[in-house]
């Protein structure tokens, strides 16, 4: 029976795992939205959370607290700048899990987790693509993938 054993192992030491979730919860705060494993997912939601927290304490023992965690002091002043700020009011639940697809490699069942702000700040980002402006990028990979090379006008003459 696992009564009061929370967290998974994610089938690494206690080392690997810490090290894991460290740039995991490092890699989500920078970009805001990252790509992993359902488990993995499940453990990096509770550390996020819980740096986020951190940031909106933001006193000195706070900033040490998620210094420990954090691996850098870019994501960690960003925490206790811009993240603070912006989930000042929210009590909690500052992440989103998305099931998205299956690994082809492993078959293994694939999350995006993302800041729960985070679709506004890229939404604004990707408004100046549209679906035309995309295809011409598919028209040319379609190209390089059926013929092998490319002719160039140097390889032509």
């Amino acid at each position: 029976m696992r009564h009061r054993n929370y967290g998974g192992k994610l089938g690494r030491t206690s080392a690997h795992r810490k090290a894991l979730l460290r740039n995991l919860v490092t890699a989500l705060l920078d970009h805001e939205r990252i790509e992993t494993t359902d488990a993995k997912a499940r453990e990096l939601k509770r550390v996020a959370d819980r740096m986020i927290t951190l940031g909106k304490r933001g006193d000195l023992h706070a900033r040490r607290q998620a210094l420990a965690v954090i691996r850098s002091r870019e994501v960690t002043a960003k925490v206790f700048g811009d993240l603070a700020e912006r989930f000042r009011a929210r009590p909690g639940g500052y992440t989103r899990t998305l099931k998205v697809r299956v690994r082809p490699g492993d078959c293994a069942p694939l999350s995006i987790v993302e800041l729960v702000g985070a679709e506004a700040a890229s939404g604004a980002k990707k408004s100046g693509g549209t679906a035309a402006s995309k295809a011409p990028a598919k028209a040319a990979k379609g190209e390089a993938g059926r013929g092998g090379r490319k002719k160039t006008a140097a390889g032509s003459a």
